[in-house]
């Protein structure tokens, strides 16, 4: 009879992902937000944003991890990045190009300083994030279904 506490990593693992689980994601968040003025952007963020749910799902087991974000709304957060992206992109025709920028510049090095980039790079991270999250929850049960058979 195996308790929903027992599964997953040890107490010092669950204790150390509740504690840094938090900044991994707000480090992500910080990287999907600063990438048109530092190192990063969408697809950075976003992998370090799935990194958190996997580090969740690592050390609690994948029941407490898909009850945080489950196939269902992974799906819906990479359907909605790719629709995004694309609806940024065509937005741009209205000043007659795909892409083109339709957001005042502002002055540079500054958070708003960008125009469309920091909206591409949420719709990529969102589409990342969530990707990655949904190829390794599929492996993980994937994994568990090929256990149980044998």
């Amino acid at each position: 009879m195996s308790r929903e506490h027992d599964k997953g990593m040890s107490l010092i693992v669950k204790t150390i992902t509740r504690l840094t689980v938090g900044l991994i994601l707000l480090y992500g968040i910080y990287i999907v937000l600063h990438g048109h003025v530092s190192p990063g952007g969408g697809f950075a963020g976003g992998v370090i944003i799935a990194l958190s749910f996997v580090h969740i799902m690592l050390a609690y087991g994948k029941e407490v991890a898909l009850k945080k974000l489950s196939r269902s709304a992974a799906s819906f957060f990479e359907s909605f990045g790719a629709v995004f992206f694309l609806v940024i992109a065509l937005l741009g025709f209205t000043g007659g190009y795909f892409f083109l920028n339709f957001i005042s510049k502002g002055k540079p090095f500054n958070l708003f300083s960008a125009g469309i980039i920091p909206l591409c790079n949420i719709a990529i991270c969102l589409k990342v994030g969530a990707g990655l999250f949904a190829i390794f929850a599929a492996l993980v049960l994937l994994k568990f279904e090929t256990e149980e058979k044998e």
